[in-house]
């Protein structure tokens, strides 16, 4: 791991991330011919070799990234990559550590865009176009259905008599359909596809069809919510997973392919971990096996690509992926991505009795409450309540005489109001008083065993303080603050800058949170403090540093090793073992120094202090104020919009009958896109994104962070369809044909453009913009036709991928890359693969072989 230092260090032999031959021209050549071109990306007249790129030149990652993209085009210079730069900050030695290359052959000619032949493009048309029907007819009859069953329930329901009589008919209705929901993706699976075998097969297709139902079916299913019960893990071997016994899994992201997935007894699987059996690959469907051994540790964001495997005993630490052909033997510790043999142990509490009986008993009381509480609280109480509704109780009474239609808009009104903002201030209060009871129960460095009172106290508490919606609301303004420290976080001496935290925060427990006075967070921060075993769990808290700076989508950890004024890059690994990081910068996974800051990011430190911040921040909450109230607003018309189609389909249901109630489902998805799409569009005025770059504190950050508020949540219900590129369109996305996206998500749609035929895996991101203290910048990324991206791989800003190219699971592309068309990218900082593989052994992506059938499930 990274040892501070006052050289940039990155763990590993002192090797450059690509090998080349040993002919070509001497280092001063190579020294001159490095120095024209970082000259002329800077723009200086000429460039010492010996000045360091980041505090002589001031440079930074963005023009270190123009610099390697433009030697890559030079076959006469060796290639380096943004950790050589970092390893070498300087001319002379990245001349040095880069072994002279040989005059590299003739580059081939560009490859010129060939028409496709006019029946192959006619096919891949119409395929599409069939696909998108299909579905469409599909989720209309799902719709139709779904609507005659529920219409037909509560009628039976409502001819009940007394509240006992109620509560049967909705505890038997419900139940039914709890089971009905949850058995007919089994059955559906296996009528549908009987085993998944290792193969692939191309998106649009029947096979992908096939595909599609069974997962959008697993997804949808009720199932999803008892993640971290036993009764996941038998639903799991229902469809087919080789499970052994005692496995914990705490993802929520659902295996699709379960055939192909083997899981040892004893392993831990924590939260947003991926281990999904397939994956999107240049717009073919690619299905392949994933093998864990018993007593296995998957840590927390990670990807287990297809065909990879880990032998008994053996760990994958946070924020780390196996790449396909991985395999980590028995007993080893691996981390990073793609994965790397470590030292580390990731299982950091001690083991407690926690046996099959334990189990059991757990899995039959969360039968117990789901079928005598939750079930006939949210049928037969729902239908009481609405009974007790006027607006409402009128409109199901027959003995009511009709209502004037001048009524139905008042009373739509009233009822929205009332729903909306009641849930707002009586959410409040519960998520203020009811975890700091629960959390009573649970000791902090106290290790508890699964499946017992305390761990049922502590996912109570985990689910209800990690509700969206209030961090959506107070995120990116100063009053997240007091959201957060009313939850129960500690932040000591809060220095406000009006964009402390981003809009996505999430924890195991709020309570052991602390985080030093003068950090900003930005957005996807997952704090870590509770550690798993087999067996047990234990709570700990976990503790950031003052005047850091995190940027996005970062797991930390209780006992992560940084401490003051540190800037913690997106994707980073934190580290978990050496000295204290502080005064640096941290990037890749795993790990490595860079500096903390450069010239570029200081420039608008004079807003920071002092009277200019003082006014500079009393404006920012003013508008934040704004946009709060703009989206509160948004958010309870588009509830008003829906309460007035529910009463509407009510009155209508005397005269159409079922397929009212069908319809309803339907019209408020269609609804509910445009309407937030409408919203989006409106507050850019109907106009696209520019790059730029601006303080905090300039009025169009203010603006763009109201654009980052407008509810997105619709996107995931057009995952797998055509119908979501539509959907991108309307947004402002440049997105071409037959465009395949499993999950991936845009931040700034009208700076992104996408080619024809590209596939977009399941958790992928291109993100326009970077935040990193006071400094907020945005450019355009653009994927070239038929790119891939890997599952949960991210994509920065200025970043351009040449036709063809692909980038591997879980990799980080930074700001400023550009990738070659047909290349194959990868890692975290992303580099060229074919280079990658070409290292020392030790130093690239190892790939022991393990026996896949060895991994023991009994």
């Amino acid at each position: 791991m990274v040892e501070q230092s006052s050289e940039v260090h990155i763990s590993g032999p002192d090797e450059p991330a690509v090998t080349l031959s040993d002919s070509g021209p001497d280092a001063r050549e190579t020294e001159r011919r490095l120095a024209e071109a970082l000259a002329d990306v800077t723009g200086a007249a000429q460039v010492p070799v010996d000045g360091h790129f980041f505090t002589d030149l001031g440079a930074n990652s963005l023009v270190m990234a123009q610099f390697c993209a433009r030697i890559r085009k030079r076959p006469d210079l060796p290639s380096p990559s943004m950790k050589d730069i970092y390893r070498y900050p300087t001319v002379r030695s990245l001349a040095a550590a880069l072994r002279p290359a040989a005059p590299a052959p003739a580059a081939a000619a560009p490859s010129q865009d060939v028409a496709a032949p006019a029946p192959q493009e006619h096919g891949k048309r119409r395929s599409h176009t069939l696909c998108g029907t299909f579905q469409l007819l599909f989720f209309l009859g799902y719709s139709l259905v779904s609507g005659f069953v529920t219409a037909a329930g509560y009628e039976w329901i409502a001819t009940g008599s007394g509240i006992a009589d109620i509560y049967l008919r909705s505890l038997l209705f419900g139940g039914i359909a709890f089971i009905a929901l949850c058995a007919f993706p089994v059955a559906a699976k296996w009528l549908l596809v009987g085993r998944w075998k290792p193969g692939e097969f191309p998106v649009w297709g029947l096979t992908y069809l096939r595909f599609w139902l069974v997962k959008v079916l697993l997804h949808a299913n009720p199932m999803v919510f008892l993640t971290g019960t036993p009764l996941y893990v038998l639903y799991l071997r229902a469809l087919g997973a080789r499970i052994g016994k005692g496995v914990t899994i705490l993802s929520h992201s659902v295996p699709v392919c379960t055939d192909l997935l083997t899981i040892g007894a004893g392993t831990v699987i924590r939260k947003d971990s991926f281990l999904l059996g397939y994956r999107a690959h240049e717009g073919r469907i690619q299905t392949g096996r994933i093998t864990l051994g018993r007593d296995v540790y998957i840590g927390e964001k990670t990807v287990l690509d297809i065909d990879t495997s880990m032998g008994d005993g053996a760990q994958l630490g946070h924020a780390s992926a196996l790449h396909r052909g991985q395999a980590v033997p028995d007993g080893e510790h691996w981390h990073g991505s793609p994965a790397e043999p470590t030292q580390i142990d990731y299982v950091r509490v001690a083991p407690a009795r926690c046996g099959t009986a334990r189990r059991a008993w757990f899995g039959c009381g969360t039968l117990v409450q789901l079928f005598l509480l939750y079930i006939p609280l949210a049928v037969g109480g729902v239908y009481m309540l609405f009974l007790e509704v006027p607006a409402i109780g009128n409109r199901l009474d027959p003995q009511t005489a009709p209502l004037k239609r001048s009524e139905l808009i008042p009373d739509a009104l009233e009822l929205s109001l009332v729903l909306f903002f009641g849930f707002v201030v009586l959410g409040l209060v519960a998520l203020y008083t009811v975890p700091r009871l629960l959390s009573l129960a649970v000791r902090p460095d106290r290790v508890y065993p699964l499946y017992g009172f305390h761990y049922a106290v502590h996912r109570a508490s985990a689910r209800m303080t990690n509700i969206k919606f209030f961090a959506w609301l107070f995120g990116d303004s100063s009053y997240i603050v007091h959201y957060l420290q009313g939850l129960g976080y500690d932040l000591s001496r809060v220095e406000q800058t009006g964009s402390n935290f981003g809009t996505e925060v999430q924890h195991e427990t709020p309570f052991h949170v602390s985080v030093g006075s003068g950090t900003m967070v930005a957005d996807g921060l997952s704090v870590i403090n509770a550690d798993y075993s087999g067996t047990s769990f234990r709570v700990s808290t976990a503790t950031i540093g003052p005047r850091n700076f995190l940027g996005n989508n970062i797991a930390y950890p209780a006992g992560g090793r940084t401490g003051a004024n540190c800037l913690l890059a997106t994707k980073v690994m934190v580290p978990l073992d050496g000295e204290v990081r502080e005064d640096v910068g941290l990037l890749g996974s795993p790990c490595f120094e860079i500096p903390r800051s450069v010239e570029r990011d200081a420039r608008f430190d004079d807003l920071r202090t002092g009277d200019a911040l003082r006014r500079s921040l009393a404006a920012k909450n003013r508008y934040n104020l704004r946009s709060m109230a703009v989206m509160l607003f948004a958010r309870w018309l588009h509830t008003f919009a829906l309460t007035l189609f529910g009463l509407a389909s009510v009155d209508l249901y005397g005269v159409l009958g079922h397929v009212v109630i069908a319809g309803y489902l339907a019209v408020t998805l269609a609804f509910s896109t445009l309407y937030f799409v409408l919203v989006e569009r409106c507050i850019a005025w109907f106009r696209g994104l520019r790059p730029r770059l601006c303080s905090i504190y300039d009025p169009y950050f203010w603006w763009h962070e109201r654009l980052w508020k407008v509810p997105d949540h619709y996107l995931n219900l057009f995952n797998g369809t055509p119908y979501k590129a539509l959907v991108w369109r309307l947004l402002g996305v440049r997105i071409g044909r037959r465009v395949f996206d499993d999950g991936c998500y845009l931040t700034e749609r009208t700076l992104t453009t996408i080619g024809d035929d590209c596939t977009l895996n399941a958790g992928s991101k291109i993100q326009c913009h970077s935040q990193e203290d006071g400094t907020f910048k945005s450019d355009r990324s653009t994927l070239g036709a038929g790119c891939t991206l890997g599952v949960a791989a991210h994509v920065h800003y200025g970043v351009t991928m040449g036709d063809g190219a692909v980038l591997a699971p879980d990799s980080f592309l930074m700001k400023g890359e550009e990738v070659p068309p047909n290349a194959q990218w990868g890692g975290n900082p992303a580099v060229d693969m074919s280079e990658a593989d070409q290292r020392l052994p030790g130093t690239g992506r190892a790939t022991p072989t393990v026996n896949a059938r060895a991994a023991t499930v009994s």
